[in-house]
């Protein structure tokens, strides 16, 4: 059936549900057993109106406006020949109401298929804007920076979107290595403003500030310099100095998990602190880089809520930490897709409720 592969416009026609397939089936099968029901019935009766779902049928298959008119011609040809021969004492007005059905029914098909099939060019050059706008925004990291290997990896909530409130970022800066992952509070537009500052703010002040936690500060004047304000990110940054001394800026964020020899370890902070934008309301004394001593191998992950709080059919949460350790990878990239597939499985059919973030990091020497 067609709706696999065809295209109109460059816009590629996604394949039909399978349930919708089934649904269709059903139909075009109940239309060949009216055809046929008509003909063996003899003169006296038709079932030709009937035909007036041929060219409904097909219209949901397709974003061509000729198939529909085809469909729709041949459907009145159809009936034709089982209105004609043995059945030419019909009344007229029943060959003049299976025309019209037909004809009607083949029209608003097309113009249906016409108006998704614009929306859905439409659609599809929003969603390539979208992508561009999330490749500058989000860039991909290096694989090495300094001693580590890095790798990343962003799922969308919903299979349409393209960008979101997660940030991250990766700078080899004079300073050493600075990484950041946030997840910017609420969604939508408004959230990926906040996440472009955020990203921004931190591309300038990695380069120019070498304490980590004042430059946690920094990106908290930001958000709290705002018009409007009003809106806060939680936070994780690293920071590797040149020597090798790593330090740990946690703003509110979700604590990440340092896998080393088949163990795993939660690396929760010995004083709490408010995300960004909320400092000067709730802070105490400001932010604190905590020291933090990696071994060769170890692998540090830093994730987003929506890996953490995914839920599965039961409402029950992902347990990422005591997954983590069972996951079949050491190599950054290899344990963030074994990572997604596992939670791809966690959560299905449901879905994600929330995007999801996550960075993985591996000392190297």
């Amino acid at each position: 059936m067609a709706g696999k592969g065809s295209e109109d416009g460059g816009v590629p026609l996604p394949p039909l549900p399978r349930r919708t397939r089934l649904l269709l089936y059903g139909a075009f099968l109940l239309l060949v057993g009216a055809v046929l029901t008509d003909v063996l019935t003899g003169p006296g009766t038709t079932l030709s109106p009937v035909l007036a779902v041929a060219p409904v049928l097909v219209g949901a298959t397709t974003r061509r406006a000729r198939v529909p008119l085809v469909t729709g011609a041949a459907a009145i040809a159809v009936a034709g020949l089982l209105e004609g021969g043995s059945n030419t004492h019909l009344p007229g007005s029943v060959h003049l109401a299976s025309l019209i059905t037909i004809t009607a029914a083949t029209l608003a098909s097309t113009a249906n298929v016409v108006l998704i099939a614009a929306r859905e060019r439409e659609l599809f050059h929003v969603r390539t804007v979208a992508e561009a706008a999330q490749r500058a925004l989000l860039r991909p990291p290096p694989e090495r920076a300094g001693p580590l290997r890095i790798a990343v990896r962003y799922v969308a909530a919903a299979a349409e979107a393209r960008i979101g409130g997660d940030l991250y970022e990766v700078a080899d800066t004079p300073y050493g290595v600075r990484i950041l992952l946030g997840d910017v509070q609420g969604h939508g537009l408004p959230a990926v403003e906040t996440a472009a500052d955020v990203l921004g703010a931190f591309r300038t002040a990695a380069r120019t500030e070498p304490d980590l936690a004042r430059l946690a500060e920094r990106l908290d004047a930001v958000l709290a310099d705002r018009p409007g304000g009003g809106r806060f990110v939680t936070a994780l940054l690293l920071g590797v100095d040149p020597d090798g001394a790593t330090r740990l800026v946690n703003c509110g964020h979700p604590h990440p998990l340092l896998r080393r020899a088949g163990g795993v370890t939660e690396l929760a902070p010995t004083r709490h602190a408010p995300p960004l934008g909320l400092l000067g309301l709730v802070g105490d004394g400001g932010y604190r880089a905590e020291p933090l001593d990696p071994h060769p191998g170890d692998l540090l992950l830093l994730y987003t809520d929506g890996v953490s709080e995914a839920r599965d059919t039961a409402d029950v949460f992902y347990p990422l930490a005591t997954r983590l350790p069972h996951l079949p990878a050491t190599a950054p990239d290899d344990l963030l897709d074994a990572l997604l597939t596992d939670l791809a499985a966690w959560v299905s059919p449901s879905g994600l409720a929330d995007d999801a973030a996550a960075l993985a990091v591996r000392w190297e020497q």
